[in-house]
């Protein structure tokens, strides 16, 4: 058995580490200058793609950059600074912006790709801790992600150099998303199947038109009120006037509650046992508004209406089905 010291402990290390990874991503707000400025303004006026690159560690860490920019309104490919020498580098185009991450910014790889780069005319936007390596002298901007140490104990693996590149690539992806102003429209258009994007898209009468209409006038017998709300499957069903305007709603409570305290039920009508004043919700809505007013209420289902009209129901299983809970 391994034995425990203040070295090993895995919850301090875990919290030193974390502790300068965080102490990194702060010593980036003074490393900050024009570079990054122009930088930005740089990939702004780009009228082609992205292109980002690196090598090890650093490749991995343009991939996911590469994802966050493409997803917030940046064109991105992401190519492998190896595979760029042997081939890749067809991918770049005239128009392209060139963002390589390296953290030493002299691996053999990059000292071979620069020069390529600079006879294709592609501007180039340097990421890298070494400002005086052979990668930031020759690009046009610099952004600097130098770290004191790694959160690696032995101050090799690479780790808190990387965190700082995601940080830098987030930071560099939000400033582009000020700048173009980037709404929430404009996520859930490149998100449309996940949760997130329907979040941002997905409205109420869209899911209520795929649920049936369930609907009694005020006089309607009881025997009506139970066929509708058996046929109709929602376990609820709404009293409306002649104009589809809504008086009342039955739920399966209320029919439960009627039988418990009375016996004459074939004198029974809707107006006598609905909820007046029932939660309605426009159609016009997002989907999580419903959520929310269903959260608020404690219920598990909403009148939908357009303009005062009833037009439909969403119910809780509606939100479940398309993962928006």
């Amino acid at each position: 058995m391994i034995k425990e010291t203040a070295d090993t402990d895995p919850l301090a290390v875990a919290r030193q580490t974390l502790l300068l990874e965080a102490e990194a991503i702060r010593g980036l707000i003074p490393q900050l200058n024009d570079d990054f400025n122009g930088a930005v303004r740089m990939l702004m006026e780009c009228r082609g793609r992205v292109v980002v690159t690196g090598i090890g560690k650093s490749a991995l860490i343009a991939r996911k950059i590469v994802a966050t920019f493409n997803s917030t309104g940046t064109p991105a490919v992401f190519m492998h600074a190896a595979d760029a020498i042997h081939g890749d580098l067809g991918m770049v185009q005239p128009g392209d912006v060139v963002l390589c991450i390296s953290k030493s910014g002299v691996s053999p790889e990059i000292k071979v790709l620069v020069p390529l780069l600079k006879s294709f005319k592609n501007p180039l936007i340097a990421m890298t801790g070494n400002k005086s390596a052979y990668l930031a002298i020759e690009a046009a901007y610099v952004l600097d992600t130098a770290v004191s140490r790694e959160a690696c104990p032995n101050n090799l693996a690479p780790t808190a150099s990387t965190t700082v590149q995601l940080a830098m690539g987030d930071a560099l992806a939000v400033s582009l998303m000020r700048l173009r102003g980037f709404t929430g429209e404009d996520f859930a258009r490149f998100h449309p199947g996940g949760t997130l994007g329907k979040q941002l898209y997905l409205r109420v009468g869209d899911l209520a038109a795929r649920n049936a209409r369930p609907r009694v006038p005020a006089d309607a017998p009881l025997q009506e009120v139970i066929v509708e709300m058996t046929e109709k499957r929602l376990g609820m069903t709404v009293v409306t006037d002649d104009r589809d305007g809504i008086l009342g709603v039955i739920t399966d409570g209320d029919l439960r509650r009627m039988l418990n305290g009375r016996t004459d039920w074939q004198q029974v009508r809707a107006t006598d046992i609905m909820t007046i004043h029932p939660k309605t919700v426009e159609a016009g809505e997002m989907a999580v508004t419903a959520l929310a007013l269903m959260r608020e209420h404690n219920i598990t289902q909403l009148v939908v209406v357009t303009g005062g009209t009833y037009t439909g129901v969403i119910h809780l299983h509606d939100l479940i089905k398309e993962g928006i809970i």
